[in-house]
């Protein structure tokens, strides 16, 4: 009898050493909240061993917190950041290079040029308009079907859209109009639409839930977070302007000098696995491997097409200048941090 409590004892504690000896990476990302955690849960599952210690804030705000980290990074990966962002960081040389298991099924637009690559895709987001009808019969609002139809005078006031400085949707929404339109028209189309604007606010999910709850008839906002509130029943339509749709891809990468570099390498393959592409598909309508995503009733069947032909290298390289141009004249409508 003493025997076998001895050796479920032992059992016990070579289990509480086994759990202890996990390595914890932590991982940078601007995913949205409610999918970190099936992330989470879905990676450790099959890496048993590695536990994801999240450090989650919007595109913006964990770019400008890596940037600080340089010379003393706190970060081991990145797993949900603008490919922008990605290459500003690699610009940097904050970057380790590593080729995951199954690059080769990734689509070459989705993945960074370089061999090995310094980033790889996950999936695509892009700019939608949320649009409450209810709200907007009420004020007798035509419903928009263009950028420019944002910028005419029956909508001042009635319009919520991401800050770009903390938002990655926001980024990529001003990124998009500059490059559609031109610098001189991009910035005179948002001089125009800044006077519709009754705020700008520091997330890419917050206009659409603005929008749906009614503090708002339209909030600009993206396509993910548009489709599942209008899946719950909220009195929206989503708008995809015609002009072309700004995007961004969320992405993985791998810090430089991590001290964890193999659970690093594990998280990166699992990123661009199928499994993987499985849970981005409950969000995204364009992922990183071709053929996977289904379809979803609230998103065009012609959604990748209507996305425009985005230089993340111009955009990476300009954002400093981009943002700084935007505060200068539109951030007395930002909201208080």
């Amino acid at each position: 009898m003493l025997r076998k409590q001895l050796l479920a004892g032992a059992g016990l504690v070579m289990a509480c050493v086994t759990a202890n000896a996990a390595t914890v990476l932590n991982v940078y990302s601007a995913l949205e909240a409610d999918q970190v955690k099936e992330y989470k849960e879905a990676f450790e599952k099959a890496n048993p061993d590695i536990e994801i210690n999240w450090v989650r804030e919007s595109t913006g705000v964990i770019t400008a917190r890596l940037l600080a980290e340089k010379n003393n990074p706190q970060a081991d990966v990145i797993w949900g950041l603008a490919a922008t962002s990605l290459q500003i960081l690699d610009h940097e040389g904050m970057l380790q290079a590593y080729a995951p298991k199954n690059l080769r099924e990734l689509s070459p637009a989705f993945r960074d040029k370089a061999n090995p690559p310094k980033w790889t895709g996950m999936d695509v987001w892009a700019a939608t308009v949320c649009f409450n009808t209810v709200e907007a019969a009420k004020k007798n609002l035509p419903r928009p079907e263009s950028w420019a139809d944002l910028a005419k005078p029956v909508y001042k006031g009635q319009i919520v859209m991401p800050n770009p400085a903390s938002s990655g949707t926001g980024f990529l929404d001003v990124s998009a109009w500059l490059q559609k339109f031109g610098d001189k028209k991009g910035w005179e189309y948002m001089d125009k639409l800044h006077e519709n604007i009754a705020q700008y606010v520091h997330s890419g999910s917050k206009p659409c839930k603005m929008a749906a709850a009614g503090e708002y008839p339209i909030g600009i906002s993206f396509e993910y977070r548009g489709a599942s509130l209008k899946a719950k029943g909220a009195p929206i339509d989503l708008v995809f302007p015609k002009e072309g749709l700004g995007w961004d891809l969320e992405a993985t990468a791998i810090m430089k000098g991590t001290k964890k570099l193999e659970a690093a390498r594990r998280l990166a393959d699992f990123s661009a696995s199928r499994e993987a592409m499985a849970l981005y598909d409950k969000s995204y309508a364009v992922l990183a491997i071709p053929g996977i995503a289904k379809a979803n009733p609230h998103i065009p069947a012609d959604y990748e097409k209507r996305l425009i032909n985005n230089d993340f290298t111009w955009a990476a390289k300009h954002r400093d200048t981009i943002l700084k141009e935007w505060s200068r004249r539109y951030d007395s409508k930002s909201e208080k941090q």
